[in-house]
């Protein structure tokens, strides 16, 4: 039997054009992939972006709906493309191209984990890499279009908020001496992915919050905002980065003692960002 690729939580009315994801969050590992890894149950989980699909969960309160994976990152990546497969891992691929995502093991069925670490001790056959896109990733992305064209339907504009963690040490490269280090980076490929209102608002919520934001640097988006974000056509797409210490011991992968308060910050950025979406409200005629 399968496991669920996804879950979606729907809101009880739909209120916004905004859909939150979150891609990297699944942690429902298959034991045969947990038997045939080279790593530890533990090491295996340093890429998954854990506990952001609860750091995000109250999304269908403030009225959109929330996607998250339930299948993990290290399995099958949702925010690779299905043909990003890597030769070094999967038998019969040919080297096409010049990847990074790719060349450095992260392709759509990862090599490596964080810091490298390889997942395998030898390659995979193509016909397991194929299933896992079969099974996981088509499903994953068929439920993702499927609510940006509602939300375009229903709204005449999609607002797809890519919900990610980021190492601490991530930003060790970006903050400087004398600046506080970001929070949070919103991707939106250089402006390619979303309206500048939109990330203007987005970084206003977070702003207000008293959570320090930048751009695109270090993380532009990969995939979903690339593939997603078609701004000329009302189609926005937005990757957030929260800095995992934040919230969470990164050592242990567990909540640390700022999580509940954290998530509660977070549910008032969450019910802002829905707002941008939310129609404005017609002023009543005149009787």
């Amino acid at each position: 039997m399968h496991r669920l690729a996804f879950q979606i939580i729907h809101p009880e009315r739909r209120t916004t054009s905004v859909v939150f994801a979150s891609p990297h969050s699944g942690r429902d590992y298959p034991r045969s992939f947990l038997r045939q890894s080279a790593l530890n149950e533990h090491a295996i989980r340093s890429s998954e972006d854990a506990f952001v699909d609860e750091l995000f969960e109250t999304a269908p309160v403030h009225g959109a709906p929330l996607l998250c994976a339930s299948v993990p990152r290290a399995y099958i990546d949702l925010n690779r493309s299905e043909d990003e497969l890597d030769p070094a891992l999967i038998e019969g691929v040919r080297k096409a191209g010049h990847n990074p995502r790719v060349a450095s093991g992260l392709g759509v069925v990862p090599r490596v984990v964080a810091n490298g670490q390889a997942i395998y001790n030898g390659k995979i056959p193509r016909a397991e890499a194929d299933r896992r896109i079969e099974t996981y990733w088509r499903p994953y992305h068929t439920a993702l279009g499927l609510q940006l064209q509602e939300a375009q339907r229903q709204f005449g504009q999609a607002i797809l908020i890519d919900c990610h963690s980021m190492p601490h040490e991530a930003m060790d490269s970006v903050a400087r001496s004398g600046i506080r280090r970001p929070d949070v980076v919103l991707g939106d490929r250089f402006g390619a992915a979303a309206g500048e209102q939109i990330v203007d608002r987005i970084e206003e919520a977070f702003y207000q919050a008293g959570l320090v934001v930048t751009r695109n640097t270090p993380f532009a988006g990969a995939y979903v905002t690339q593939h997603y974000g078609r701004p000329s056509k009302g189609q926005h797409a937005v990757q957030i980065e929260i800095d995992r210490s934040l919230y969470m011991d990164e050592r242990t992968v567990r909540p640390n003692s700022r999580f509940r308060s954290f998530k509660k910050l977070l549910d008032g950025v969450v019910g802002e960002i829905a707002a941008i979406g939310r129609p404005v409200e017609q002023p009543l005629a005149a009787e």
